[in-house]
């Protein structure tokens, strides 16, 4: 049977590993739109970089509310997903920290300066979403 994660284990769930988030955004007509989204927690926040005239990041400039869904697709199966709203921010050193750090999660610390350097330029932005609600359940098949 399912059972709700306390905080100390959806937080858990969300930094181990490599699981990619998948990142739904308000349309300019209302539509979700979902895509893949690296990222790491900073405390109450989510953060990820995207480019500012991807789909994604023209619809967190004119409307920041987000939901993510991170799961875990093997038996048991366990998912969680943020809800939010996000900021942007265009400060290029900031961006190319916060590139670098999600890419250590995901490439490995030999290349994350490689990726920070990559993302960290005019047209990619840092999202930082701020967590209002969350949804955790592991153990969905038990």
């Amino acid at each position: 049977m399912a059972r709700r994660m306390d905080e100390d284990e959806w937080r858990a769930f969300l930094s181990t590993g490599t699981r990619t988030g998948k990142l739904s955004t308000v349309c300019a007509d209302g539509r979700p739109h979902i895509a893949p989204v690296w990222f790491v927690l900073d405390g109450d926040e989510l953060v990820f970089c995207t480019g500012e005239n991807t789909v994604k990041g023209r619809n967190l400039a004119r409307d920041g509310r987000i939901a993510l869904c991170v799961d875990d697709d093997r038996p048991p199966f366990s998912f969680v997903t943020l809800h939010g709203r996000a900021e942007l921010s265009d400060d290029l050193d900031e961006v190319r920290s916060w590139s670098a750090r999600i890419a250590a999660r995901y490439m490995g610390d030999e290349r994350a300066e490689e990726f920070g350097a990559r993302n960290g330029v005019p047209g990619e932005v840092l999202v930082r979403a701020r967590i209002d609600k969350v949804v955790a359940l592991a153990a969905v098949a038990d």
